[in-house]
C-alpha cells in the first residue's frame, strides 16, 4: 500500500513540475489555430510535449544519478560544461520568468502591488520549499497539484458539457507538424533533465534503502504523469477548437481569458490567476532545487553549498524578474536554441541499452547536434537570415534544421563504428 501511494504522491509532484505557465497558455490556442484538425494537432503536441519530456524521466530512473551522467559518455568536462549551462539558463530565464507571469497575469490586475514586492514574496516562498528539500514531493503531491488540476478540469469539464459549435477548419498547414513545433518550444525537455535529477535525490533522501524500489517508483510515476499531462494537454486543445468558432483573438492569454470567464462566469478569471500562480510556483521550486541539489553534488554534498545556491537563485529570479515577461522571452530564445538540440539528443541516447550506444556514438552525434544547430541559434540572434539558409537545411523555418543531419549521423556512426573498431583491434593483436 506503501508503494502505491508513494507512487501516487511522486506522479503528482512530477506532473506539477512539468505544467508551468508556457504549458496552460499554449495548449488553447493550438487548438484554437487547429480547429477541426485539434486531434492531430494533439497527437503531434503529445509527442514533443510529452513523450520526449518522459523519456527523459525513464533516463534518469535508469540512470539513478545526477544531470552530469547523462553526456559523460560524451567527456567529463563535456558533461560538466552542458550541466553548467543548462542550470544557468534555468535561473536566470525560466525561473525569473515564472515570477513575471504571476505577477502580470495573475497578480496586477487585481492588487495594488509593485513587481518587486511580488517577486520578492513569491521567491521567499519558493526559497522555504527548496530548505525543506526532503518534503517537496509529498507537498506538491499532496497538496498543490490536486488543487491545479481541479482546476484545469473544472475548466475544460464546463466546456466539453457545454452546447457549443462544431470546431471550424484549421488555419494550420500541416496539423500534425504544428502540434511537434509547438510542443517543442514548451522546452520541456530540459525541464525533464532537471526534474527527474529533483525525483532521484528526493526519493532516495526517503527510501536510502530501497534503490530498485525507487527506480520503479520513478518509471511508473513517469508514465502516469505522462498520461495526466496528454489529458489535460487534449482537453485543453480540444476546448480551444471550440472556441474558435465564436471567439476572435490573436493571443495567447486573451484566449485564456476569455476561455476561463465563458466556462466560469467572473470567478473563472479569478480561478485562473490561481491557476497560473500555482504553474509558475510548482515550476520555480523545481528549478531553484534542481540547482542546488546539482551543485551541493559537486561540492561533494555540502549543505552549505546547497544554502547558497538556493539564496543565489532566489536573488537572481527577483532581480531577473523585474525586466518583465517579454524581455526575458525575447533573451530566452537564442539560449534555448543553443542547448535545446544537444538535451533532446542525450535524453534519447540514454534511453538505448548501453551496449546499443558506446561512447564513439555518444560523441559524434553530440558534435553533429551541436554543428547543425548552430544555423538555427545564429538566427535566434539575427546573425544569418532565414532565406539565407531555407534551400540548405530542412526543417531550418522551423528552428529544427539539426533534426535530419543527426539521424543521418546517427545511422553513419552504427554502420562505420565496427569497421573503425575491428581495424583498430585488429592492428593491436598485430
Amino acid at each position: 500500500m506503501r508503494f502505491t501511494k508513494e507512487t501516487a504522491i511522486t506522479s503528482f509532484a512530477l506532473f506539477s513540475l512539468f505544467f508551468g505557465a508556457g504549458n496552460l497558455i499554449i495548449p488553447p490556442y493550438l487548438g484554437y489555430t487547429a480547429g477541426n484538425e485539434w486531434f492531430l494537432t494533439s497527437l503531434g503536441f503529445a509527442l514533443s510535449a510529452v513523450i520526449i519530456p518522459i523519456l527523459g524521466i525513464f533516463a534518469h530512473a535508469r540512470l539513478q544519478g545526477t544531470l552530469l551522467d547523462f553526456g559523460k559518455k560524451v567527456h567529463p568536462i563535456f558533461s560538466l560544461v552542458f550541466c553548467i549551462i543548462v542550470y544557468l539558463i534555468a535561473v536566470t530565464l525560466p525561473g525569473p520568468r515564472t515570477a513575471s507571469v504571476t505577477y502580470e497575469i495573475g497578480l496586477q490586475p487585481y492588487f495594488d502591488i509593485t513587481s518587486l514586492t511580488s517577486s520578492s514574496i513569491y521567491f521567499g516562498l519558493v526559497l522555504l520549499f527548496v530548505l525543506n528539500r526532503s518534503k517537496i514531493i509529498d507537498v506538491l503531491g499532496k497538496y498543490l497539484t490536486p488543487l491545479l488540476l481541479l482546476i484545469l478540469a473544472t475548466i475544460i469539464g464546463v466546456a466539453i458539457f457545454a452546447e457549443l459549435p462544431t470546431p471550424k477548419g484549421s488555419t494550420n498547414e500541416t496539423a500534425l507538424f504544428t502540434g511537434i513545433i509547438e510542443g517543442y518550444q514548451t522546452f520541456d525537455a530540459i525541464g525533464a533533465i532537471v526534474i527527474g535529477a529533483i525525483l532521484v535525490v528526493s526519493l532516495n533522501l526517503k527510501n536510502q534503502e530501497s534503490p530498485e524500489i525507487n527506480k520503479k517508483v520513478l518509471y511508473r510515476a513517469g508514465i502516469f504523469a505522462g498520461i495526466g499531462l496528454s489529458l489535460i494537454y487534449f482537453g485543453l486543445i480540444y476546448v480551444g477548437a471550440l472556441f474558435s468558432t465564436f471567439v476572435e483573438t490573436s493571443s495567447r492569454t486573451d484566449l485564456l481569458s476569455i476561455l476561463s470567464y465563458e466556462t466560469l462566469g467572473k470567478g473563472g478569471r479569478i480561478l485562473l490567476s490561481v491557476l497560473i500562480s500555482l504553474a509558475c510556483f510548482t515550476t520555480a521550486i523545481g528549478i531553484v532545487a534542481g540547482t542546488a541539489d546539482f551543485v551541493k553534488g559537486l561540492f561533494k554534498g555540502s549543505q552549505a553549498a546547497y544554502l547558497i545556491t538556493a539564496f543565489s537563485a532566489s536573488i537572481l529570479g527577483i532581480i531577473i524578474g523585474q525586466t518583465g515577461v517579454a524581455y526575458i522571452i525575447g533573451i530566452a530564445v537564442p539560449a534555448l536554441n543553443f542547448i535545446y538540440p544537444l538535451v533532446i539528443v542525450l535524453i534519447i541516447l540514454n534511453i538505448f541499452p548501453p551496449k546499443m550506444v558506446s561512447p564513439f556514438i555518444f560523441r559524434t552525434v553530440a558534435i553533429a547536434t551541436f554543428l547543425f544547430s548552430i544555423p538555427d541559434f545564429l538566427i535566434s540572434l539575427n546573425l544569418l537570415t532565414l532565406e539565407a539558409a531555407d534551400d540548405h537545411l530542412p526543417f531550418i523555418n522551423y528552428g529544427i534544421s539539426w533534426v535530419i543531419p543527426t539521424l543521418i549521423i546517427f545511422v553513419l556512426a552504427k554502420i562505420i563504428e565496427p569497421l573503425i573498431f575491428k581495424k583498430d583491434s585488429s592492428e593491436t593483436e598485430n
